[in-house]
């Protein structure tokens, strides 16, 4: 049974009010080749940073703010908090922050293609990178009785790392592509946001476990 106009007391509302018809509801976007201007770096404002290029610019902002949120969340926890585990199968709040480091290098290594691997070991083993990346029984033997300081101190080296070989791309760079996810054509900009975007999937893990530790 179709709903006429008369009934339907939502779309009356939306033509009242001028949303729906004339064009209303999706209006003209006038964008402008003028430079970004530069912001003033405050952590819930995204735009333009000093050294990088503009479209760089809101990737760094992105990363910026999950990386602000992921520190918030684990700043101050306890040691048995870092280690605890829900069960056999899962992870630790401090594997999990290693596997973000871990998958960032990753992505380092993929498009930062003059990058050799030596230059973003800082000092941590290849075992400790493999069983970063892979969790599972490798990341539950080798990330336990470690403190907080040493997922942040890596966090930090390999986010330095980005934001220096960042600084060295031209915009033009983030839409150079391989075929990647899927085997489908990627360009550096979706890879980097999937940086962005793991690192909020897993601070969703890292509350619930919190929220768990007894």
């Amino acid at each position: 049974m179709q709903t006429s106009e008369k009934t339907n007391p939502r779309r009356n509302f939306l033509k009242s009010t001028g949303i729906l018809g004339a064009g209303l509801l999706v209006p003209t976007m006038h964008l402008t080749a003028a430079p970004m201007p530069l912001i003033s770096g405050g952590i819930h404002e995204f735009g333009k940073r000093e050294g990088y290029g503009d479209q760089i610019s809101i990737l760094v902002s992105m990363m910026d703010w999950m990386r602000g949120t992921i520190v918030r969340d684990v700043t101050g926890i306890s040691q048995k908090e870092v280690d605890f585990l829900l069960d056999e199968n899962s992870n630790t709040i401090g594997a999990m922050l290693m596997h973000l480091a871990g998958t960032e290098r990753y992505y380092q290594l993929n498009t930062f293609k003059e990058t050799k691997r030596s230059d973003v070991m800082y000092g941590v083993k290849d075992k400790m990178w493999d069983a970063a990346s892979n969790l599972g029984d490798k990341g539950r033997a080798t990330f336990k009785d470690k403190p907080l300081s040493f997922y942040l101190d890596t966090l930090a080296e390999v986010r330095k790392y980005s934001l220096e070989q960042l600084k060295k791309k031209e915009d033009a760079w983030l839409m150079e592509y391989t075929n990647f996810f899927n085997n489908q054509p990627t360009n550096n900009y979706c890879k980097w946001f999937h940086v962005v975007e793991h690192e909020s999937n897993h601070n969703g893990q890292i509350r619930y476990v919190k929220s768990r530790v007894s």
